[in-house]
């Protein structure tokens, strides 16, 4: 079977009724990103940092997968699917996808505050006073802005073997994520769906659609089949 890796961000949870972080404003809802999404803003303010992600927790047990989500999990009838995501929801796994990569962490699971390989999942809030087994508090296991991403690498050697690359909902501004596009081999097909215009470096090699996640796959569906 062909390898058909998908990159997911944002732009495809988005259509789930999950709010967005936009680098244009540097607020992620109505905070300044620094303060709920880095370790400096941990180090500042604890309570603030584990109310924001005990909201995101909240709202992500309301929401469904959407179409595009669905349809990406049909594709593993067809394809060897790998899914890299910069997303910390559980959305593809909800729709059945079944090898996904969470290279920003996982927004159902927490970790110790000292020792990020204590993982515990956590569905429901975190307070201040929960801790892990060595006695620190628990944070959300997530990638934060200025913190190493200690899955790119399996990310980047998952891209280097793919024959197909599909990137949607993201306009990959965010590194190191944004460089995984430049480890495709030369022979494989590089698709882009995003509604907005992206500027990482594809050149004229890439297949563009300018459409939602959703629209894009309703599109491509078909046609991917095809390519199996």
């Amino acid at each position: 079977m062909k390898k058909l890796t998908i990159l997911s961000g944002a732009g495809i949870s988005a259509e789930s009724g999950i709010k967005t972080f936009r680098d244009g404003d540097g607020l992620w809802e109505n905070h300044n990103v620094t303060d709920v999404a880095s370790p400096e803003g941990w180090r500042k303010d604890r309570a603030l940092v584990l109310e924001f992600y005990n909201q995101r927790r909240r709202q992500l047990h309301e929401v469904q997968p959407n179409e595009a989500h669905h349809l990406l999990a049909e594709l593993e009838k067809h394809f060897d699917v790998q899914i890299i995501t910069q997303n910390i929801d559980d959305l593809h796994e909800r729709a059945g996808s079944t090898n996904i990569l969470h290279i920003h962490g996982e927004l159902f699971k927490s970790c110790s505050c000292n020792n990020k390989s204590l993982i515990y999942d956590q569905k429901e809030d975190i307070s201040i006073g929960d801790k892990a087994e060595d006695g620190a508090q628990l944070r959300p296991f997530i990638v934060w802005f200025g913190e190493d991403v200690p899955l790119y690498q399996t990310a980047r050697e998952i891209v280097k073997e793919s024959d197909i690359l599909l990137v949607i909902g993201t306009s990959l501004q965010v590194y190191p994520a944004a460089g995984l596009i430049h480890d495709i081999k030369d022979d494989c097909l590089l698709i882009v769906i995003n509604p907005n215009e992206t500027g990482f470096g594809y050149g004229q090699r890439a297949v563009v659609m300018k459409e939602t996640a959703t629209q894009g796959m309703k599109l491509l569906f078909d046609k991917l089949i095809n390519l199996a």
